[in-house]
């Protein structure tokens, strides 16, 4: 009996050195020609002989380098779990067992977070937990709507479907959050590159012209002094100015993801916002439309799925009136009745709404809905990019054609009284 206990205490120790590991190997095939490529194994040994029972002859098989900086950089994205959620439908569609198409997806990627979640999950089915349940121990990556579909969808016998589903759902909101993003990220950078223009010229190229005006001996113009004046603040006092703008983007950011008073603050001013704030409230119904279709298509309770998908709009407004939502639905509200109470939702979308609900068809409304309010956000985005450019123009010509001047204009004030 003491041998069997210590062969049982033994197995995790053994079971620990067998871990796969990747390397990078390169050999020739029969006809002598040279390749390449990665794999993982065991050992270097197991994966010479699985080399040559393919018909390749090894040369160099050794561990494969670590990154300069680890991981860093390799996080697993929205688009990752997209991917894989893509790859999973795929699959298993074909035939595929769910272990083995976790087996192929993990041996395949080379982002090593995502690999390594993967093998997490494919270890936890293997060890008999259902896909739910090994997707549960990675809440950061696979949010409560993922889990909830996966759960829905092994529930019914149908998750390669829900996988499908759920691949098309994400495709679609990273895509809609990408032109959000690219609405807001083109006119802060191209003000942030004026700023930083700006701010050369008054450090390193104002002091200059300030040397040159020293020898006329005359009284420089009011707007040549104001500019000479605020170049010698910022060279004197560059690196408070520099330690007070980063203090002040790391301090907001910090109490913006601490404070729901300031979120809410500041989700609902970006909702007034002229042009802006009407791309805003697009998003927030194009993706609470297509979320709730997708969870009640799942089959997953309309109340449950209200309340799942409130922190999927991507706005603390819209979330708090799909949980009043929720609240009304539970106590026997249509959805479109409880829709109207919150005064958000146009006219339009409570109709459609109501028309899903009379024909039985809610899901299939919500995703038509979710389309027309995705494309009026292409739309809006397309126009807006169109709009800003000669705004962003004029702006940095003013900023940095006023410098100009200003610098320029002694000299003009001097060659008029010279002639």
């Amino acid at each position: 009996m003491s041998v069997s206990r210590n062969a049982i205490k033994k197995e995790p120790v053994a079971r620990s050195t067998t871990e796969l590991q990747p390397f990078v190997w390169m050999g020739t095939d029969k006809r002598g020609v040279k390749m390449k490529g990665e794999q993982v194994a065991k050992n270097a040994n197991l994966l010479r002989a699985e080399l040559r029972r393919q018909g390749i002859n090894p040369g160099m098989v050794k561990p494969k380098p670590k990154p300069l900086f680890g991981a860093a950089g390799s996080r697993i994205t929205p688009k990752d779990v997209a991917f894989f959620s893509r790859q999973m439908a795929t699959m298993m569609k074909s035939g595929v067992p769910i272990v083995g198409a976790l087996d192929i997806i993990a041996s395949g990627h080379k982002n090593p977070r995502m690999k390594k979640m993967v093998d997490s999950v494919r270890t936890d089915i293997e060890g008999g937990s259902s896909l739910y349940e090994a997707v549960s121990k990675h809440p950061v990556q696979f949010d409560e709507l993922y889990r909830n579909l996966v759960k829905a969808g092994e529930g019914a016998g149908v998750l390669e479907t829900v996988l499908d589903t759920v691949a098309t759902y994400k495709e679609n909101i990273e895509a809609l959050k990408g032109k959000i993003k690219k609405a807001m990220f083109y006119p802060a950078m191209v003000l942030a590159v004026a700023l930083l223009v700006s701010g050369i010229l008054l450090v390193w190229v104002v002091p200059q012209f300030e040397d040159v005006f020293k020898g006329f001996g005359a009284e420089l113009p009011a707007f040549t002094q104001m500019i000479v004046s605020l170049s010698r603040f910022m060279v004197s006092w560059w690196w408070l100015i520099l330690i007070l703008i980063i203090g002040s983007i790391v301090g907001f950011i910090a109490a913006y993801k601490r404070s729901p008073k300031l979120q809410h603050f500041m989700d609902r001013l970006v909702l007034k916002v002229p042009v802006i704030g009407q791309i805003m409230h697009n998003s927030a119904i194009a993706r609470f439309s297509r979320t709730t279709a997708v969870t009640f298509k799942a089959g997953v309770p309309l109340v449950e799925a209200l309340g799942i998908v409130a922190g999927a709009t991507g706005n603390t407004v819209y979330e708090e009136a799909v949980l009043r939502m929720r609240d009304d639905v539970s106590v026997g509200y249509p959805v479109n009745m409880a829709m109207k109470q919150t005064a958000l939702f146009p006219h339009m979308v409570i109709q459609m709404t109501g028309i899903g609900e009379e024909a039985g068809a809610l899901d299939a409304m919500l995703f038509k809905v979710a389309e027309y309010y995705e494309q009026e956000v292409n739309n809006a985005v397309d126009a807006l990019s169109s709009l800003l450019e000669p705004i962003i123009m004029v702006i940095i010509g003013t900023i940095v054609g006023g410098m100009v001047i200003g610098m320029y204009l002694p000299i003009f004030k001097l060659a008029s009284v010279v002639g």
